[in-house]
């Protein structure tokens, strides 16, 4: 071929090729900003009332109400660690998790404590010694507490309704504050290592929601508010939330997994809903033991 006859078109001049349009790349990048938000008010206005009527209608219903999630947490923690909850030794997780909020409710919380000290150190024989059964007796020690700590804090007949009501409610403030806030400013990572998505602005914003929130609850059921005390138990709250949400971010980063499961539209599994409340309950029941027995959260 002569190069002398191949032509090259010249390029156009910059002024004549189409600008890209600000508004459309800016729509995919929004509606994938909010793209779980459906799925996420769905399953909260199935779930949320659920829950709301056993934590209010009686402590029977509670507890059963938390060996069921505790299963199913446990039954998840299994599947994360690449095992089948229905064999055995396996399944020794998700029936201890029954048992353990159940002996709580009709023992106590001294007894339920040996219960899962003992299921660990069985988990710890029967698992075997290899990573993942170090990592299956794990989940005795990881879900333990908070099964424990949920009932505990109900159990109380003066004070448990509203103390858990405080606290399930300061959780889901914080959850939707941080979501809302997050996406609307955006900014400066939080721990991109664990979970990119997470931004300073929304762990602020989720304080500030479980701040007012934490406020709101308590003066519509204690005459005389301790305003200051309020505030910074709804902080505390809200920081362990938080800490528990980014504990379970770290898990599902070591285990190379997105959700926990698929069981909830928008959240992925039970896990990944609960993560929060795994770290707040006992935070909760630590101040419930500190404050002494009768008395509010938030006094």
């Amino acid at each position: 071929m002569n190069v002398d006859t191949v032509r090259v078109s010249p390029e156009p001049p910059a002024a004549d090729l189409p600008e890209p349009s600000r508004e459309g790349a800016a729509r995919p990048m929004v509606s994938a900003r909010w793209s779980d938000l459906g799925k996420r008010v769905g399953s909260a206005m199935i779930l949320a009332p659920l829950a709301l009527a056993c934590l209010w209608f009686g402590r029977d219903a509670w507890a059963v109400l938390i060996a069921i999630g505790a299963a199913g947490c446990a039954g998840e923690w299994v599947g994360l660690c690449r095992a089948d909850a229905r064999g055995w030794p396996e399944m020794l997780l998700p029936l201890g998790m029954v048992a353990v909020p159940l002996v709580t409710y009709g023992l106590g919380a001294g007894p339920a404590i040996l219960l899962a000290v003992l299921l660990t150190l069985v988990g710890w024989l029967v698992f075997g010694r290899d990573s993942r059964a170090v990592w299956l007796t794990a989940g005795f020690v990881y879900l333990a507490p908070a099964a424990i700590a949920l009932v505990v804090l109900r159990h109380h007949p003066m004070v448990g309704r509203w103390d858990m009501l405080f606290l399930v409610l300061i959780i889901w403030a914080s959850d939707i504050g941080a979501y809302v806030v997050g996406r609307l400013v955006g900014g400066p990572k939080l721990a991109p290592a664990i979970s990119p998505g997470k931004t300073w602005s929304g762990a602020l914003g989720g304080l500030v929601a479980a701040s007012l929130v934490g406020v709101a609850v308590a003066s519509g059921v204690s005459g005389r508010l301790p305003v200051f005390h309020c505030i910074m138990i709804s902080m505390l709250l809200g920081i362990a939330s938080q800490i528990g949400d980014l504990l379970e971010s770290g898990l599902k980063r070591h285990f190379g997994v997105k959700d926990s499961g698929r069981s909830i539209p928008g959240h992925g599994g039970l896990l990944d809903r609960l993560d929060g409340m795994l770290t707040a309950a006992p935070m909760a029941a630590l101040v419930a033991l500190t404050i002494g027995e009768g008395f509010w959260l938030w006094q």
